[in-house]
Parts: C-alpha cells; sequence; structure tokens
C-alpha cells in the first residue's frame, strides 16, 4: 500500500471537487443576477412608458 500515492489521488479528488462546487455555485449566483436585473430593466422600462403616456397626455 503506496501511502503517497492514496494522499495525492484524495488531494487531487479535493481540489477537483472545490473547482466543481464553485464553478456551479457562481453559475446559481450569476443565474440570480441576471434575473434580478431583467426585473429592475423591465420596471425601469414601465416608468419610462408611464412618463411619456404623461407628457403626451
Amino acid at each position: 500500500m503506496n501511502l503517497n500515492a492514496i494522499w495525492k489521488g484524495v488531494s487531487i479528488g479535493a481540489a477537483v471537487g472545490s473547482a466543481c462546487f464553485m464553478l456551479v455555485k457562481s453559475t446559481e449566483t450569476r443565474k440570480h443576477n441576471i434575473k434580478r436585473h431583467a426585473a429592475k430593466t423591465m420596471k425601469s422600462a414601465k416608468n419610462l412608458m408611464d412618463d411619456i403616456t404623461s407628457i403626451m397626455m
């Protein structure tokens, strides 16, 4: 039983697992940010249309 090989495998597995976790986590955060920005943009567009309508009337 070669302990150096076991520890090397465990450390590489932990590093790869951590990298995958960070990638998945950032994707969820990015999706949330996109949804939040889209909602703010829609509200701003609605306010702009309301302002234009009030100016024309």
